[in-house]
């Protein structure tokens, strides 16, 4: 039986302070699709809109009806071969509107005795930003609202994110159990 690739992946959300990234394992059979729920498992994001990535210059989406002439359906490509030919790192962008983008590292490909069949989180830091805050702008005007009792928007942000938001908080268990729930 042929050994399956495994990919050692640090994501990490651009231009947000503080820095939000994951890194996780992620086995190489596993279609794009999936390798975006992975993503949206580890960072903590809900999946509520469109994605891409970008590979080597090509660009793999969701294939809707307005999708561009050169997209590639995500669908029908795996982790292992849009990753060929050494690609050492690549970008993830979710919410079109909010434009969260996120540079990808491969930081290693391994070839394990025993086969992965789900995404592992193994390290991380920060919480992801809440969705629909508005983008990197967006998020940084929440975060200082949340800052500031006596922010004219606070009271609002706070009760919007159910009275709790910790941007330094990342809980590896819950990351794990999100991945663990992607059948």
């Amino acid at each position: 039986m042929a050994q399956q690739t495994v990919f050692q992946l640090r994501i990490q959300l651009k231009d947000v302070a503080p820095t939000v990234w994951r890194r996780i394992l992620v086995p190489g059979g596993v279609r794009l699709p999936k390798l975006h729920d992975m993503f949206q498992a580890a960072m903590g994001w809900t999946n509520s809109h469109l994605h891409q990535f970008t590979i080597d210059g090509a660009t793999y989406g969701m294939h809707f009806e307005d999708w561009p002439d050169d997209e590639l359906d995500e669908k029908d490509y795996t982790v292992s071969f849009a990753l060929r030919g050494g690609v050492r790192r690549f970008s993830y962008e979710y919410d079109f509107g909010d434009s969260w983008s996120h540079e990808v590292v491969v930081e290693q490909t391994s070839f394990p005795q025993l086969s992965l069949k789900f995404g592992v989180c193994i390290d991380g830091q920060n919480a992801c930003p809440p969705e629909d805050v508005g983008g990197v702008h967006g998020y940084g005007g929440f975060l200082e609202a949340l800052a500031d009792p006596t922010h004219e928007e606070h009271d609002d942000y706070l009760v919007w994110v159910g009275y709790k938001f910790d941007p330094t908080a990342f809980d590896l268990a819950t990351a794990n159990a999100a991945l663990q729930r992607l059948r």
